[in-house]
């Protein structure tokens, strides 16, 4: 698969994009991000974008790709609410506005755990209504992925500080349904891509059974 990721240079991207080019069933990632990964590898290109709404369509570094992956977000924590909005949701519906082919194309937006449209939370707010919009730009699959805690990828160098925290933790999250590691989240999202899934919204739980599948297949 061919595959086109955004966010690669924050925690989730950068452990999503080093499990991809591990992966056989990957023959080509497009990472499109505002500053360099810093990775080199055969199956890497780069694109680097200074405002990810200047883009339009018919641009040909996004032609022939299988998957949009949209991990780049922000936290909400400090964000003020316009550029929480900016970020979280006008970025992703331009950026899939803009996307070539979707008929034949998978979109997955990076939501999280909680996320609601009855939500008290603004964030919850807001990634609900990209969520929704998302599902309307005409394209073949398209998923809200919703995981909550994650753990690293092996030689990942941006790690959240508040990961550190978690770790004693992670063992028994896992048995809780409510951690995956990066593994995890990028093979269940080549299984979305490759075969569909029964819900839009994708929970932890999921992850791990559609990681499991794709393990299975292989």
């Amino acid at each position: 698969m061919k595959i086109i990721l955004t966010g690669a240079t924050g925690y989730v991207g950068e452990g999503t994009l080093l499990e991809l080019l591990k992966c056989n069933a990957v023959g080509k990632v497009l990472s499109v991000s505002r500053k360099p990964t810093g990775i080199k590898h055969e199956k890497l290109e780069e694109y680097l974008v200074s405002d990810f709404m200047q883009l339009k369509e018919g641009d040909e570094h996004f032609k022939g790709y299988d998957a949009v992956f949209f991990i780049a977000g922000i936290t909400s924590v400090g964000t003020p609410k316009d550029v929480y909005v900016q970020i979280s949701q006008e970025i992703p519906l331009h950026f899939a506005d803009i996307m070539p082919g979707k008929e034949r194309m998978t979109f997955i937006y990076l939501s999280g755990a909680g996320t609601s449209s009855d939500g008290k939370q603004f964030w919850q707010q807001v990634k609900s209504k990209t969520e929704a919009e998302i599902q309307t730009k005409g394209f073949r699959r398209a998923f809200a992925l919703r995981p909550a805690i994650m753990k690293w990828a092996k030689g990942q160098k941006h790690i959240q500080t508040m990961q550190y925290f978690f770790l004693p933790f992670y063992p028994v999250l896992r048995l809780l349904g409510h951690a995956n590691n990066m593994r995890e989240i990028a093979l269940s999202q080549l299984v979305l891509a490759r075969d569909g899934f029964e819900k839009f919204a994708v929970s932890p739980k999921d992850i791990s059974s559609l990681a499991k599948k794709f393990e299975n297949s292989i």
